[in-house]
C-alpha cells in the first residue's frame, strides 16, 4: 500500500484503508452509504469522522470511492482539498440534488454542470486580476455525456448556480439567474471546480432535480437519499 494511504487529516482518517483516485461526492453521507451498500463490492469504510462516511470498493472491477461532503462551498472545499492534496484523488464527481429554475426542467431530470455561476467569494483567495470562469473538466464531462447517451438517458448540459445562500433575503435573486439561462441552483460545484482547477485534477458535478423552485414541486428527503439511481449509475461508470 502506498505511503499516501497512511496519511490522515483532522477530518479524514482512513486508518490504512485505500482511497481511490476516482471518488463520488454526494452531499449526504447516508447517500454515500447507500451507494456503497447497493453498488460496490469488497467495500471498506475509510472514514467516519464527524459522521462524514466514506467507502472504497469495486464497481465492474474498477476501484472507486464514495464519501459525503456536507452542504455548501466551505464544507465541499475542505473535503475536496484534503482528498486532492493529502490523498491523491484525481477525479472528483459531485452527485447531488438541485432546484430547477427553468420551465423545461422537471423533477428527476439530470443536469451536467458545464459551468458554475456563483455568489461565493471562495475564488478571492487566488488573487486573480479579473473574474474566473468556473467550469467542469471537459474530460469527465465528455465521458459522462457519452455514458448517458449509451444508456439512452436524456441529460441537460449547461450552467448552474452554486450559491452560498439557501434562504435568500432577495426574493428576486433566482429569477435574475434564470434570465441568464442558468438551469438550476445548488451549493457546492463552484468550490469543487476551483479546487480541482487550481490543483490540475478533474471535477464534474452531476445533479438530479429534486425541486422546481418556481413551480413549488419537490421530492422527499428519503427520495433524495436513495432514488437518484440514474445519476449514480452514470457517475459510477466514470471510474
Amino acid at each position: 500500500m502506498s505511503e499516501i494511504q497512511h496519511k490522515e487529516t483532522p477530518h479524514i482518517k482512513p486508518e490504512g484503508a485505500e482511497i481511490a483516485e476516482t471518488i463520488l461526492l454526494p452531499g449526504d453521507p447516508l447517500r454515500a452509504k447507500f451507494i456503497a451498500e447497493t453498488y460496490l463490492e469488497d467495500v471498506v469504510q475509510f472514514n467516519k469522522v464527524r459522521g462524514m462516511l466514506g467507502y472504497t470498493g469495486t464497481y465492474q472491477g474498477r476501484r472507486i470511492s464514495v464519501m459525503g461532503t456536507g452542504m455548501g462551498t466551505p464544507s465541499m472545499s475542505l473535503y475536496s482539498w484534503e482528498l486532492i492534496h493529502v490523498f491523491g484523488v484525481k477525479n472528483l464527481i459531485r452527485i447531488g440534488s438541485a432546484g430547477a429554475i427553468q420551465d423545461h426542467l422537471n423533477l428527476y431530470d439530470i443536469v451536467f454542470a458545464m459551468g458554475s455561476a456563483t455568489d461565493s467569494n471562495y475564488g478571492h483567495q487566488y488573487n486573480l486580476p479579473g473574474h474566473y470562469s468556473i467550469t467542469a473538466s471537459f474530460e469527465l464531462l465528455e465521458k459522462a455525456k457519452k455514458i448517458a447517451d449509451q444508456k439512452g438517458q436524456k441529460v441537460h448540459v449547461g450552467n448552474v448556480l452554486s450559491s452560498d445562500i439557501f434562504y435568500n433575503a432577495d426574493p428576486t435573486a433566482l429569477q435574475k439567474w434564470s434570465e441568464m439561462g442558468v438551469l438550476c441552483a445548488e451549493m457546492e460545484s463552484a468550490g469543487l471546480y476551483m479546487n480541482a482547477a487550481h490543483a490540475g485534477v478533474n471535477a464534474l458535478c452531476i445533479l438530479t432535480i429534486s425541486d422546481h423552485i418556481f413551480r413549488h414541486e419537490s421530492t422527499t428527503p428519503e427520495e433524495r437519499q436513495t432514488a437518484f439511481t440514474k445519476m449514480m449509475e452514470i457517475a459510477l461508470e466514470l471510474a
